[in-house]
């Protein structure tokens, strides 16, 4: 094969926990009898709140074929690259196993959101039932080092708790015992995984995402401080970072296999304009990468839905009115034009087949 698969799973594969119907049958055309895939798969999903053999696990029983952990990408896996800060103190915000997950990626201090609580109790208070009593609490360690960074994996599930000590570390360089210093210098490190305002599961109408916590926080921040909060890397989906370690991904199952042709061409199977389509122009920084084109396949099983009959002409299909992507990512409606629009994933499957005149 000279080209390979980029799928998204939420509202592509799965809604929740349940399959799409269209999936199963999708991945029976991509393996053989003896269920190796034909072409290179990865699976790029901005889910980031599990290790990367779990989700391969979750994705073998659902879509009924032997899948890998190298052929997941979770929204936190570049963050292998972020090694100069693999050896300093960082707080994690996010749920799940955030410290398997963060010492997995390489990181050797990781301090959750829950930690830092319990060595500052006086901080939270939003929840009245959760207030400490100040006589037994007063002499907490005050001076206890939170992070030189704050790594945010996730949507969290108590966002006042998150927002407010997050906000703490920011605005006392890492030692939230303290009280806020009005002070010029930028606030340390934020790295921050999955951009997605809003995703589909069971429910009829999209759900928050880690991107509406992120507006919260951004928004926060700017309030007490008058500045924007800066971020030292964006991850996941439609990070430029995010595209070329799954181009590296695929470059390399195509050398396990020992596939001779080089990748030319990546297709991008997704179902969320502002993620899955947006900005494809990470395809003329890859300098070293095999593939020279990135073409994007819309599905609508998720966030996408046309309301109508999928359009003939996608030139005339989309007109984003409401820009739903970061704040530090530009609009331009040139950039949320799939290339093209299918009803599902299986036939997003034989309409690549048909580009590439492959047959298995």
């Amino acid at each position: 094969p000279s080209f390979g698969f980029l799928f998204d799973i939420d509202g592509v594969l799965v809604r929740g926990k349940t399959p799409i119907p269209a999936a199963r049958t999708a991945f029976q055309k991509l393996v053989n009898s003896q269920g190796q895939f034909l072409v290179p798969v990865v699976f790029v999903t901005n889910a980031g709140d599990c290790l990367r053999q779990k989700k391969a696990d979750q994705l073998s029983h659902l879509l009924g074929v032997p899948i890998s952990q190298d052929q997941v990408m979770m929204s936190h896996s570049p963050l292998r690259m972020f090694k100069r800060y693999h050896e300093k103190c960082v707080l994690v915000s996010g749920q799940g196993p955030l410290l398997d997950i963060a010492q997995d990626l390489g990181f050797c201090q990781p301090i959750t959101i829950e930690t830092l609580r319990e060595k500052h109790p006086l901080l939270d208070v939003v929840d009245h039932d959760r207030r400490p009593n100040v006589l037994v609490s007063i002499f907490v360690l005050k001076f206890f080092i939170c992070s030189l960074a704050v790594v945010l994996f996730g949507e969290p599930v108590r966002w006042e708790t998150n927002l407010q000590l997050i906000i703490d570390v920011l605005l006392t360089s890492g030692y939230p015992g303290n009280p806020y210093r009005h002070q010029h210098r930028p606030h340390i490190p934020v790295l921050a995984c999955n951009m997605d305002l809003m995703w589909v599961a069971e429910a009829q109408s999209p759900r928050f995402g880690h991107g509406t916590f992120m507006v919260c926080l951004e928004n926060i921040y700017k309030k007490i401080t008058g500045k924007d909060l800066k971020y030292e890397a964006l991850m996941g989906k439609p990070s430029k970072l995010t595209y070329q370690y799954a181009e590296y991904l695929i470059r390399a199952q195509a050398a396990e296999r020992q596939w001779k042709q080089p990748i030319q061409t990546l297709y991008a199977v997704g179902d969320n304009l502002m993620t899955d389509v947006y900005d494809n122009s990470w395809e003329n920084e890859l300098a070293s990468a095999a593939a020279a084109h990135c073409r994007s396949v819309l599905v609508c099983t998720g966030v996408y839905n046309p309301h109508t009959e999928v359009p003939l002409d996608t030139g005339e299909s989309l007109t984003e009115a409401v820009f739903h992507g970061h704040r530090d990512f530009r609009f331009d409606p040139g950039l949320v034009e799939p290339d093209h629009i299918v009803p599902d994933v299986d036939a997003a499957v034989d309409l690549v087949f048909r580009l590439e005149n492959f047959a298995p």
